[in-house]
């Protein structure tokens, strides 16, 4: 591991919220003086061991970390070649990663002394965590949730009903998360007294990818002394699935300077990398622009219009990606690569058939890659990823793209 921290990788972002030239700030001059309160707060909490006392007792004994480390026997056995883990994120409570960093903002805005919080959501787990924490503070809660994704992830969004929390779908677009993000901005813009914003993914103006990523890192914390007990040594390979990145840079972040391990994005290929942009691959398919505050890569035109993705996985169905992995991708220590719908719905069913775990769409995208590469990696090869969702939400969509009516199982 670097000693040297010039030559760390975990030492962004820079004073103006850079990884290389992507993040940044791009926001109105009426939200700049609540991002500024924002960074002023979390870089207090940060030194102070009272805060992290408090959310280490909610991390165990509300959400119920540390999450196990499973060695998927019967997928390895099938496989025949690399030892294959899954960091087991998906049985927290709420059942994804989102709740680790929604912790952390929220108890940030009680500090604030904000009462009402608003989110975007696309799967509707960040939009359940949220309802979920806001019930437990008393908080009043309002998620924006692109109207296709209402209909798509119906579960969720009941949910976050009865949770207490208001739903608005949002109507512009093509209804997705990148769309439920700009009317949470303009609420934001609208109602800065008493409103915080918080976001899901490591993405938006900084502070927010840093601070979302410190949060979400305790999943990479928890894997390495896990993979210590297990096998004595780092895994030679990360994997997780990526739409804004929050769950992959969770992973990643504390491996970044074990230049031994070799880190693994999965992004959403939908119907396959091509010009008709029917995916979800910002870094694969995409270029630099900028789009909800920061500097990234995006699904845009020739003209820098942002583009429509598209994903069976809502929660990968983002047009952009997260500073901090566009920067990783660029000085090369993260590979990324797409998956498709079809091979993450492969992936989905032999992950139920073989190991007794319905997986999220999210995941079984990084599952999919898993399943390419492990074959012809040695047995002694170690692959880790990051189950980071389960897969209760998104059973209607894959009933309905393996042809079948719900109605049909009764």
């Amino acid at each position: 591991m670097a000693n040297d921290l010039f030559n760390s990788f975990m030492t962004g972002p820079d004073e103006n919220g850079r990884f290389g030239e992507f993040g940044g700030r791009f926001v109105s001059e009426t939200l700049m003086p609540l991002i500024l309160d924002l960074q002023a707060e979390y870089d207090k909490a940060k030194d102070d061991a009272s805060f992290w006392a408090e959310m280490d007792d909610l991390w165990e004994h509300y959400v119920g970390r540390p999450s196990p480390l499973y060695l998927a026997e019967r997928l390895t056995e099938e496989l025949g070649g690399a030892k294959i883990y899954m960091k087991r994120d998906e049985l927290n409570h709420t059942g994804a990663h989102k709740i680790n960093n929604v912790l952390g903002q929220i108890i940030l805005a009680r500090r604030m002394g904000k009462k009402r919080i608003i989110a975007e959501t696309g799967a509707g787990q960040h939009g359940v965590a949220t309802a979920t924490v806001c019930a437990k503070f008393g908080l009043k809660c309002v998620v924006y949730m692109g109207a296709h994704d209402v209909e798509r992830q119906a579960p969720n969004v009941f949910r976050m009903r009865l949770l207490g929390a208001e739903i608005v779908p949002v109507t512009s677009g093509r209804g997705t998360l990148k769309d439920a993000m700009n009317d949470a901005l303009r609420d934001w813009v609208t109602n800065v007294r008493d409103t915080f914003y918080c976001i899901g993914t490591v993405a938006g103006p900084h502070p927010y990818p840093a601070m979302v990523r410190d949060f979400q890192s305790i999943i990479g914390k928890e894997v390495r002394t896990q993979m210590d007990r297990a096998e004595g040594r780092l895994p030679d390979t990360i994997i997780a699935a990526i739409g804004g990145g929050s769950n992959a840079m969770g992973l990643f972040y504390p491996f970044l300077d074990d230049k031994e391990v070799d880190i693994i994005g999965v992004e959403a290929g939908g119907k396959g990398v091509n010009a008709k942009m029917e995916h979800c691959a910002s870094l694969t398919g995409g270029r630099p622009g900028v789009l909800h505050g920061n500097r990234t890569y995006l699904l845009q035109d020739d003209d820098g219009q942002i583009l429509e993705g598209f994903s069976i996985s809502a929660g990968l169905d983002y047009p952009g990606i997260g500073p901090e992995h566009a920067w990783l991708h660029d000085i090369g220590r993260a590979k990324y690569v797409s998956i498709t719908d079809k091979e993450a719905l492969a992936a989905f069913q032999k992950c139920c058939e073989l190991e007794g775990i319905i997986p999220a769409l999210e995941p079984s995208h990084a599952l999919a890659h898993v399943m390419k590469i492990a074959p012809e990696l040695p047995k002694d090869h170690i692959i880790c990823m990051n189950m980071c969702g389960r897969g209760d939400k998104d059973i209607f969509t894959v009933a309905k793209a393996l042809g079948f009516e719900m109605g049909e199982f009764a």
